[in-house]
């Protein structure tokens, strides 16, 4: 079973022994003793040096009478009245000496059993959170390992002698050939129309193109390099002042609005359009062909389209989950997975983890 779960069981005991032991003194009365002896502790802390000896006579006055008046104060039924009277008693003389502190200090000793009740309560308290904590933390850690062997064991069950191909080569035939189209794409055409095309695509919601930074696309709509491709664009950002100052009529302009957001630039190169391997649920894959085939039509030849709605019309064969469950076993399970899946580990270890889940909840007392 659990550790966290054990550890969490014995901190709540501890806690409702604590408890119990308060309860059974009075709550009320031991706060009071416990309030007290602080204050008188803290009364001879303070006045130690000063009202000992031949010291400041004023110091001595008011200790006397700050003690006193902490005293007679108390309740007459309190717990330990007694050892404050006796305490008190010892503050009685004309000259206080050090030892004449410490002997009143070991007076109010009875009364620091209320203060070690009410702090054995609190670290039983702390003790139950941090157990809390840490169980709640396990619980978490032990759900998320068993969504990964119900994942396995999912995959383990893939039929790996599906004919997985029939997916992959239409998939990587588009992967492949978006990326080249976007590279021709970006030789050829203006950085104006370029960045107006990633603009559109960063609406889409399955594409992950970002939208261009604002400055960059404001200059090259408003300024002639934006005319200039991609690549030139950046040949040109490269380019010293002196040098730029023969190509464009605002040098200053460019190299703030393009060199600066050259990474951005470097990384628009198409893989964004990619399905990638393996591929999603049919529905979602679907959705990002359907994304996918208004945006590149813009800028690749038939070809790569056609291709794109070949993989489109592949998440309506019947047979599709079975070759996505295979593609993803086959793409994910390394050998030792493979090896732990035929031997039983696996579901051993599975059985294992939902018994320790339902273990922590019980001791946290919560529900699925």
């Amino acid at each position: 079973m659990s550790e966290a779960a054990a550890r969490l069981r014995e901190a709540a005991s501890q806690r409702e022994q604590a408890r119990q032991a308060v309860e059974e003194q009075g709550r009320d009365g031991l706060e009071q003793v416990a309030e007290a002896y602080h204050e008188a502790t803290k009364l001879l802390d303070d006045y130690v040096d000063t009202a000992t000896g031949s010291g400041d006579f004023q110091a001595y006055v008011e200790f006397q009478e700050r003690f006193a008046t902490l005293v007679e104060g108390l309740a007459e039924d309190v717990a330990h009245r007694d050892a404050f009277e006796t305490a008190l008693d010892r503050t009685d003389k004309r000259r206080l000496s050090e030892s004449d502190f410490e002997a009143t200090r070991q007076a109010l000793e009875p009364a620091k059993d209320a203060v070690d009740l009410l702090d054995a309560e609190r670290e039983a308290k702390e003790s139950y959170r941090e157990a809390e904590k840490a169980a709640k933390k396990r619980l978490s850690t032990v759900r998320d390992r068993i969504a990964e062997c119900e994942r396995l064991q999912e995959l383990g069950d893939a039929d790996l002698d599906a004919p997985v191909e029939d997916l992959r080569e239409p998939v990587e035939a588009y992967d492949e050939a978006v990326v080249e189209a976007f590279q021709d794409y970006r030789l050829d055409a203006s950085a104006r129309e370029v960045l107006d095309f990633a603009t559109d695509a960063a609406e889409y919601p399955l594409v992950d193109v970002r939208e261009p930074p604002v400055e960059l696309a404001d200059y090259v709509e408003t300024h002639e390099a934006g005319t200039e491709t991609i690549p030139r664009l950046l040949e040109l950002a490269d380019y010293s002042r002196s040098k730029l100052e023969h190509y464009v009529d605002d040098p200053v302009e460019l190299t703030r609005a393009v060199s600066t957001r050259q990474t951005y630039l470097d990384r628009l190169d198409g893989s964004a359009l990619q399905l990638g391997w393996p591929p999603g649920p049919a529905e979602q894959l679907r959705r990002r062909c359907e994304e996918r085939i208004s945006l590149v039509s813009r800028f690749a030849d038939e070809d790569v389209v056609a291709t794109l709605r070949t993989v489109r019309e592949l998440t309506w064969r019947d047979d599709y989950e079975r070759l996505r469950t295979a593609a993803v076993a086959l793409a994910e399970l390394d050998d030792e997975e493979r090896d732990r899946l035929a031997s039983g580990a696996v579901a051993d270890e599975l059985e294992d983890l939902r018994a320790e889940r339902d273990d922590l909840r019980d001791a946290l007392g919560v529900e699925e």
